[in-house]
């Protein structure tokens, strides 16, 4: 019905019947599990742990650790089981001293003074604690200097409150203005790339501040997770290789006005020296791990923006696009462009092979220099098959 509409090709339809639905269809292959995700969280559970007690030596970090409703249920429970527990404490008093029971005074006796005046039952006890507490003062109830008891329990009181007040307003603060919530505005490309640069295979990413505000003493670092064997056998799941940083500057830090590209050089000392195009496909235990630290010029709190890169995210014989230009005696970054890439000739070769093949090249055009012209071209062409382009990178 569809097909005689035109709306599916009637080859397609014809197909889909003539599959058998008992027959296993193909399935793609599972992605890799990343060591950080691509907004920077880590992907690792943390399980079987015994001493659940090491948290609480550290209790105000553990607060700021938990999460916002959890936070906000300590917080308000704080400080009302501390109300109720001092309530109480002012209800025994009050019962101690006799100052809830009725009295019936006889003509020219005078009123007992009590300890506290106009507690009559729990809920006045309850609405004496709160205003100690939070030091409101309505006037119709206040402690006496008939039981120094009660002097005794007005000071601890308070000075539990202030303890409470500092501590719960504390891991507020430090919830709100937390490094992380700074790191949403550092972004990272989608995609790193490798391509030449200065006649040398590099990996690339490109990094970018959307604030105007600074961060100061940016470093970046880079590091390669994989799953690897050592000699002796042993299997380690996440081994980590760190590896340099190149910018404009030189050096890991940065200085990140405008967006920057941020490349290493692939050379023999770098884990991508053996890397194919061919492996961005089939390579699937490696990640490329990319941490930006800097000071917070508003705050001066450390933050810190992660991203990492699989293997099938990094896009062979591409580079960036240029995103900032000057207009009207100003430089303008059009973000629309930041990730975006184009094709550029690269050869489909590891960078081993092509410092192999370069060696080679120089080798044979010193030996061939004052060979016969003729001998000297055959000599130099058959030492360059691995200088392949891809055809699509020149389109």
């Amino acid at each position: 019905m569809l097909s005689r509409k035109g709306i599916i090709p009637e080859e397609y339809v014809l197909t889909r019947l003539a599959e058998d639905p008992a027959e296993p269809r193909y399935r793609a292959r599972e992605r890799r599990a990343r060591f950080v995700s691509k907004k920077g969280n880590c992907n690792v559970a943390h399980k079987n742990i015994r001493e659940q007690g090491r948290f609480l030596q550290d209790v105000f970090t553990t607060l700021v650790d938990l999460k916002w409703p959890h936070t906000l249920l300590i917080f308000t429970m704080s400080f009302l089981c501390s109300w109720l527990l001092f309530a109480m404490v002012w209800w025994l008093i009050a019962f101690a001293h006799g100052d809830l029971a009725p009295v019936d005074l006889a003509p020219g006796e005078d009123a007992m003074v009590p300890c506290v005046t106009s507690i009559h039952s729990f809920s006045s006890a309850f609405l004496f604690s709160i205003e100690v507490q939070v030091t409101i003062g309505f006037g119709g109830r206040m402690v006496t200097e008939e039981c120094p008891l009660a002097i005794l329990i007005l000071i601890v009181q308070n000075i539990v409150g202030l303890m409470i007040n500092a501590i719960m307003l504390g891991c507020i603060f430090m919830k709100t203005a937390q490094a992380h919530r700074r790191a949403e505005t550092l972004i990272f490309s989608k995609h790193a790339v490798i391509a030449l640069r200065q006649g040398r295979l590099c990996f690339m990413l490109r990094v970018g501040d959307l604030r105007k505000s600074m961060i100061i003493s940016a470093t970046i670092h880079m590091q390669v997770v994989r799953k690897t064997t050592s000699p002796e056998g042993e299997v380690v799941p996440l081994h980590q290789v760190d590896i340099p940083m190149e910018n404009g500057v030189g050096g890991n830090s940065i200085f990140l006005v405008a967006p920057l590209i941020i490349y290493h050089i692939i050379d023999a000392n770098s884990p991508l020296y053996d890397l194919a195009p061919s492996d961005l496909h089939h390579h699937q235990d490696l990640e490329i791990i990319v941490i930006l630290e800097g000071v917070v010029e508003t705050t001066g709190i450390t933050t810190q923006a992660r991203t990492s890169y699989l293997a099938d995210e990094i896009l062979w014989g591409q580079r960036f696009v240029p995103i900032v230009s000057e207009e009207d005696g100003r430089y303008a970054v059009d973000y629309s462009k930041f990730g975006n890439t184009i094709k550029v000739p690269t050869p489909l070769c590891t960078a081993r092979q092509l410092d192999e093949d370069r060696s080679l090249l120089d080798a044979l055009t010193l030996a061939t220099a004052r060979g016969p012209l003729r001998k000297r071209s055959v000599a130099i062409a058959k030492a360059k098959p691995r200088f392949s382009i891809s055809p699509d990178s020149l389109s």
